[in-house]
This record gives structure tokens, sequence and C-alpha cells, in this order.
């Protein structure tokens, strides 16, 4: 090779380097631009372009009972959804969903056909119906899981639990009321595919963990106790041919809700059936004239202003009393002569009540009526609440003042009524009622917790025990008018009321359509529940002594017969609790019904245990802890039991248990 040669190849070799390196740092600084400086739009721009997401609603947290069963829970079920612009025949598509999910095919044309990237076409569809549309494996259709809302109990406390709607959103009870914690955040879910836009996977899986914002409820609420008075309320719905009724059971020490029935119930899973007015509580939101449930608010006022003692005698004037242009009368046409202030509401004399509003004074009876928490909300954890009708004592006239006197001319709630004997019960302190216990989040911390509040010292304690006797022998005397809600070896608290229902068509109170209740608390000289029973037009037995106390009467002998209610000193509020100005000091509250827990360490191995007011399956469960033969009769909690609990357990390690549902 000549020199000249040499010379024109290395020049050749110079050059090819150059431009490869030249090259090489143009291909690394694309590389660092494509991977560094512009790595997170590009991965952004591949991810939409392989990639598509949804925003679905996060499991809502769950409702529990005072004891810890589940009354509403999220269980996951599959929806059907589309993408049309992937939807090469829409026609044939919708036909052959319509098909196996048995809906309209024109309805489901017209949701294809007006979406552009993504529609709904069925949510929440059964496992049969998600194998049907996978069969079909058709473009641009996809099955995704999202939470549906479950309520294992159906019926069970529907109008108080409410009910979502389709997209997760509360709509009536606690569902509505709690809805910001019960619901949490969204989630996003990922379905990939490929360059063509094409679905490589049929099923879609959560692209992000699971939301923490959603808090699970722990009510008041024993799902047992409400269960019986559901039972009791709906048998004597229809035994009394009654239009509808309501009880509620309360704690009147702390203002605990124990249960809160409606009749005509609901069942929340199948909402979209029931009518425009179907979810409402009427506990909360119907007024009605409460009738001589109002007589005992009247006695202790008058009682508390000194005006009338128990032995006073007041005339009653044979059974018709002039006030102004009316007549009053007595209920049945019954004619009384002089009875005792005792005996007035013993009997239930409405010419009596009038006689002692008239003494008290309108305006001190207003204020012991607004003081009791009558025309004002009670401020319970439930939305809807209505504060009832009271006219300002301005504009009453005798009259007005007359009637009021036995429940007439003045509307209330059934929770403010209740509220209000329970002040009775509670050393004449109001509590307010309540149903949530707390918020807990996924791990069972506690997120915010409620308890006892009072509201106001309404009568001194004295007061309220002297109307405990005076109420105590409306049942327990065999011609109180509540004798019908006597229970055996337990003194009880009670009052009878039957109110006639105003007849706006005539402008007249009716004598046909009426509303009986009866309220009352026990035991007497230390009082734990507290049970208010409201029947709506009942056509027979038109009384509250004989359509509502009975009711009341079976209700508090299945808590008696169930569960184990402890009577102790009495930790609840006393007169130095109260601060000179009348305000109440807050102290601690113990919880006045303490259900039963049968814990292990309660019992000793060889002792027959206790399973009075357990569930089947607690009972099981107990029996093979210890390894106890049971034989089980019945449905619903046990109320007996052979042997008797704390007995020598003998061999063969055997039990009977006898259930009642409480009907």
């Amino acid at each position: 090779m000549t020199v000249e040669e040499k010379k024109w190849l290395r020049v050749r070799i110079a050059t090819l380097l150059s431009l490869f390196l030249v090259l090489f740092i143009a291909l690394i600084t694309r590389a660092y631009q494509i991977q560094v400086l512009n790595g997170q739009s590009l991965k952004a721009r591949a991810d939409r372009q392989h990639t598509a997401t949804l925003r679905v609603e996060s499991e809502r947290g769950i409702i529990f009972d005072r004891n810890g069963e589940k009354l509403a829970v999220s269980v996951m079920s599959d929806s059907v959804c589309a993408d049309p612009s992937k939807i090469e025949d829409i026609r044939g598509t919708a036909a052959k969903l319509a098909a196996v999910l048995n809906v309209d095919r024109k309805t489901l044309l017209k949701k294809m056909s007006g979406a552009k990237n993504f529609c709904w076409l069925a949510r929440r569809i059964t496992p049969d119906e998600t194998a049907l549309v996978e069969k079909l494996d058709l473009d641009g259709i996809f099955i995704i899981k999202e939470p549906k809302r479950f309520y294992p109990n159906g019926e069970l406390a529907g109008h108080l639990i409410g009910f979502v709607g389709m997209d997760a959103n509360g709509l009536e009870g606690l569902e509505f009321r709690f809805d910001e914690h019960l619901k949490g955040g969204p989630e996003q879910l990922r379905w990939a595919r490929d360059a063509k836009g094409n679905r490589l996977f049929q099923r879609v899986d959560s692209a992000t963990p699971k939301q923490k914002g959603s808090a699970n409820l722990i009510l008041t609420i024993d799902s047992r106790i409400q269960y019986l008075v559901e039972s009791q309320l709906k048998a004597a719905v229809q035994s009394k041919g009654a239009k509808g009724g309501m009880a509620v059971v309360m704690d009147p020490k702390t203002g605990e809700i124990l249960a809160l029935a409606n009749e005509k119930g609901f069942d929340p899973n199948n909402f979209s059936k029931i009518g425009a007015a179907g979810g409402k509580n009427r506990v909360i939101t119907d007024c009605f004239d409460p009738g001589s449930t109002f007589k005992p608010f009247l006695a202790a006022a008058a009682l508390e202003e000194g005006v009338y003692k128990e032995t006073d005698q007041i005339f009653c004037e044979n059974g018709n009393y002039a006030v102004a242009d009316r007549v009053i009368r007595e209920a049945q046409r019954k004619k009384h002569g002089y009875l005792s202030f005792a005996d007035i509401i013993k009997y239930s004399s409405n010419i009596g009540a009038v006689k002692i509003s008239e003494r008290l004074g309108k305006e001190k009876f207003y204020d012991y009526i607004t003081r009791f928490g009558f025309g004002q909300k009670s401020g319970i954890d439930l939305p809807g609440e209505t504060a009832g009708l009271l006219r300002p004592v301005r504009n009453w006239t005798r009259v007005d003042t007359s009637t009021v006197a036995f429940g007439q001319g003045v509307s209330v709630t059934a929770i403010q009524l209740i509220s209000a004997l329970s002040a009775i019960a509670n050393q004449g302190v109001l509590m307010k009622p309540y149903i949530v216990r707390g918020l807990v989040d996924k791990q069972g911390q506690v997120i915010k917790k409620y308890g006892p509040t009072p509201v106001r010292q309404v009568i001194s304690p004295q007061t309220a025990k002297r109307m405990a006797a005076l109420m105590t022998r409306v049942v327990g005397d065999s011609d109180g008018t509540g004798k019908n809600a006597r229970i055996e070896n337990v003194n009880v608290a009670g009052k009878t009321g039957t109110s006639q229902k105003f007849d706006f068509a005539r402008r007249a109170y009716s004598s046909e359509r009426v509303r009986t209740s009866f309220m009352g608390f026990f035991p007497a000289e230390d009082p734990q529940v507290a049970i208010l029973v409201v029947l709506d037009e009942p056509q027979r037995d038109k009384w509250g002594g004989v359509a509502a106390a009975p009711v009341f009467k079976n209700i508090a002998e299945q808590i008696l017969t169930c569960f184990k209610t402890h009577i102790r000193e009495n930790p609840g509020y006393e007169e130095d609790n109260i601060n000179r100005d009348g305000k109440i000091r807050q102290v601690a509250a113990v919880p006045v019904m303490d259900i039963r827990k049968n814990e292990q360490n309660q019992f000793d191995e060889n002792m027959m245990p206790d399973f009075r007011g357990l569930t089947i399956r607690q009972v099981l469960r107990r029996a093979k802890e210890l390894e106890i033969e049971m034989r089980i009769v019945g449905n619903g909690w046990a109320v007996n039991q052979a042997p008797a609990p704390g007995v020598t357990i003998g061999e063969p390690r055997y039990c009977t248990v006898s259930f009642s549902a409480g009907q």
C-alpha cells in the first residue's frame, strides 16, 4: 500500500470514528431526554394509550349493633359496562346482552349510542348473569367488581338504618346521616388494551389500594331487643286491626336507644319497592296529640311548684265541666266526684287534669312543657326529626290551657315522649337520646365516641320519685288504667293514653279514629328500661290500657327473661351534680343494662353456664368450648334451659335450651 493510500485510509477511519462519536453522543443525549427529562410524561402517555381507568366507589363502612352484630355490610358484586368506541355492531351487542340480562334492548342501545368511551349497562348483577355475559365474549363489554350494600337481617331496623342508592350514596336513616363517614374515598379500576385499543383482559382489577376513608358505626341498638319489639308491634297491629304503630325502648339514665320500630316495616335490600313515604321513620317525623300520656308532665309540674300534694282532693264535677264555651267530659263517659291528686293520675281524669292546670297557670305549665323537651327537636342523631307543635303561650285561651292538660291541642313526636318520660325515670334529668355509640376505623381504632348528654334538670329528684310512685299505682292497683301492663315481681310505673285524631274535613276531633298508647319504665324503684308503644287507629280495643299496655308487658317480660338486668346503686345524676346556675355537671355514666357477655372466665368449667338471652349460634359455640352436648328447641333467643345455670355439670355433659322469637 502506497503512502498516499495509507494517508487516505487514516483520514477515512478518523472521519468514521468522528461520525460514530457524534451519533453515539446524540443517541445518549436522546436516551437521557426520553428516560430522564421526559420519562414521566411519556410514561403517562403510554399508560393512557394502553390502559383505561374508571373511578368507582369503595366499600362502605359496616354498621354494627351494640353487641357486634352486623346490620349493614358491603359485598362485592359484578356490574357490566361498555366502551362503545370498540364495538363494531352496537345493535347486535345490545340484543345479545338484553337477552341474558333480561333488560330492554332499546334501553341498552340508547346507552351505548349516546356514550363515547364509557357507559354503565347493568349494575350489580347476579353470578349467573355474570357467567352468561362472560360466555358471550363481546368486544367493548367489560365486567367490573363494585361494592353492593347488603342488610343481613332484612327488615330488622330498616327505618333506622335506612338505605343507599345505586351510586352508594346514603338516602335515608343512618346511611344518610353518617354518609360522609361510611362512604370513604373512591377507587380507580384499570384494565389493559393493546396498541389498536382492543381489550386484553375482560375482568377488571383494582388499580389502587383500597381507600381508608370509610368508618364503621357502632350503634346503641340491641338487635335482639329490636327483633322482640318489631315482632310484638307487628302482632299487635295485626290483632287490633291498626293502621300502623311505633315502639321505642330507651335507657332512661343514658339516653341510649335500645330499639326503635315502625310498623309497617320495609326491607332496605329492596328499597326501590317502597313508596315515597315508606322509608320515613315515624318515631321522629310524625306528630300526634299525646292524649293522657301528657298528664304525668302536668302532674310533675304541679308537684314541683307545690300547688298540689298527692292527698289533695279535687272535685271532678261528676263527669261534666264547663270551660268558657266548651264542656269537658271524662273518657268513656265516667262520672267522678272527689278524687285525690294521686287518683286523678290513676284513673286518668280529664276534668281533674284541667283543674290542676288552672291552679298551676298557663305560663308555668308552658314552661314545664318546654323544659320536658316538647316543642323542640330532641337532637337525636337521625335525619328528618320534627319539633312537634306547641303554640306560644301568649296565644293560649282558657280552653287551650284546659285541653292541653289532657294532651289535646299539642302535638309531639314519639321520641319526645319517651325522652320526657325518661326524665321522670332519671331523677328529673332530661337526657339527649342517641343512636350511635361511636365511629371506628377498619382496624378497630376509635375515631369518635358518643356518650350520655344531659340536657337539663327538669324537676327535682324528690318530685321524680313522687311521680314514679303515682305512676306505679296506675299499673299496680287493680283498678288502675294501666293494669294490663303489670309484670309479676317487678314494679312498673306507667301511663295510658288515648287521643282522638283531628278530622280536617269536618274540622273537629274524630271519635272513631284514635291513637292509643302506653308508656312506662321499670323497675320503678331504680328505672333501667323505658318503653313507649303507640298504635295508630286500632279497629278493636280503642283504649291505651287495653290495646297498647299488653304490648308493653310482652316486650318488657321478654327483656327481663332474655337479658340479665342488674339492679345496682344508682350512679346517675344526684343533686350535688347540679351547679348553682342550674346546669348539670358532666359525670361518668354507667350503662344501666348489662347484657350478659358469657365470657369464658365467668364460669367454672364444672358449672352449667347461663345460656339465656343468647342466639342459637352463640349457645352452640359456648357449648362446644365447654364440651357440652346440646339439644336445641325452637328459634330466636334462649329463654329457658335444663339443667339450670350454676348447677354442677354431670355425666354425660348435656343441656336442653329452649328458644323463643318473642312472638
